[in-house]
């Protein structure tokens, strides 16, 4: 059965496939272009898989020129979003508190080094460098085993709902809930239509933004993505005095732990890179032992290791917290995936690798860009780069 019909409307200039911030972003810049985009969410509702689980924050402090900036794009729509995107509903709550990276090792200070050294010369020269003293005047909380941070005041937080529910109706994209893609019809080595349970869209252009589902939806059309879902979880303390309600996004650079204040409390967060990849999953489960690791002053991934205030939240016992899921798209350099597969007219926009709230927008336009042949070769993040390992800077 058709899920259009060509006498009752136009069909769309482009689908995108995938509910959560990145397809609500390309959705948004199909519009800009002048296309007519229809957004397909196969959940009864937009932004409620990965977007919702994650941090809600954004920095300029990266280990590439590239996501540098991508993110700068990004950061300019956030901070001026609803003129950007001219519709009041939704506003992004913005909170420019900073984000603090702390070290308790030589190794690590002149690791910070290097790399601020390498942000300055690539435009970004608020990022600060400060030594111990320096930090626990600007932050008393932070303990006296710190060394060295860096320190950018312009990194902060948003609501990540606001910013894919405000995207996908500035677009006014049609939006399709409770539609899931089954596959693709191919002619030629072209597109030709996305069949759906709905039924089968005529389409010549689609757009595979499916967060972890991406390369299963992939697959679907012959094409293998490298892509590999990663369970990621945060510890949410709803209520806790003890936390800096103006604190930044404060690291332990040494062994990945950080927090953030929210909800009058906190967001704790550990991305082990010792977690292995799976498949992607529509209900993700949650490991009660996660909290331990993170609030039991013995763990050796404890936040009280830099900051001691952790240390009374355990002793205290009294706490509420509750442990959140989701699942990061990595791929094996860390960075998006962007452009056509080697099916003409079907499109990959995924792949961010925990930076999807920071690295979509821009990326979404670049993306479009290249639908419509507004750029040329100079997209960093096509399909068929080489994929260099990178180690660090995953958070």
């Amino acid at each position: 059965m058709p899920c259009y019909d060509p006498a009752v409307g136009p069909l769309p200039d482009l689908v995108v496939i995938g509910g959560g911030v990145v397809g609500a972003a390309t959705a948004f810049h199909a519009a800009g272009a002048g296309m007519r985009p229809l957004l397909l969410e196969r959940r009864p509702a937009l932004c409620t898989l990965t977007t919702p689980a994650s941090t809600g924050a954004f920095r300029l402090q990266f280990d590439n020129e590239e996501e540098l900036r991508l993110v700068r794009e990004s950061v300019d729509l956030f901070l001026n979003f609803n003129e950007i995107t001219g519709q009041e509903r939704y506003n992004l709550g913005i909170r420019q508190q900073g984000y603090l990276w702390c070290t308790a090792e030589e190794a690590g200070a002149r690791r910070q080094e290097r790399l601020v050294a390498r942000q300055h010369s690539w435009g970004q020269t608020d990022v600060e460098l400060l030594d111990g003293g320096e930090v626990r005047r600007r932050f008393p909380y932070i303990g006296e085993t710190v060394l060295q941070a860096r320190f950018r005041a312009g990194d902060g937080f948003l609501d990540p709902k606001a910013l894919t529910l405000g995207l996908a109706a500035a677009s006014g994209a049609e939006v399709r809930t409770g539609c899931e893609v089954t596959g693709f019809e191919v002619s030629g080595g072209k597109l030709s239509a996305v069949g759906t349970t709905s039924g089968r869209i005529p389409a010549e252009r689609a757009v595979i933004a499916g967060g972890p589902f991406s390369g299963v939806l992939a697959a679907r059309a012959g094409v293998m993505l490298p892509v590999r879902p990663v369970i990621r979880q945060k510890v949410v303390l709803p209520d806790l005095p003890e936390v800096p309600p103006g604190a930044p996004m404060t690291i332990d650079d040494d062994v990945g732990t950080h927090w953030r204040p929210a909800l009058r409390g906190a967001y704790l967060l550990f991305t082990d890179p010792d977690t292995p990849a799976g498949e992607p999953l529509e209900d993700v489960p949650t490991d009660r032992r996660f909290a331990f690791r993170l609030l039991d002053p013995a763990s050796p991934t404890a936040a009280a290791r830099i900051s001691p205030f952790w240390e009374r939240v355990w002793a205290r016992g009294s706490a509420h917290w509750l442990i959140q899921a989701g699942q990061y798209t990595m791929t094996p350099d860390h960075r998006p995936l962007i452009g056509e597969s080697e099916v003409g007219g079907l499109w990959v926009n995924t792949g961010y690798s925990g930076h999807g709230i920071m690295g979509s927008p821009a990326g979404s336009r670049i993306l479009i860009d290249c639908i419509t042949g507004a750029t040329g070769d100079g997209n960093p993040f096509r399909l068929d780069r080489r994929f260099e390992r990178r180690e660090r800077d995953v958070l």
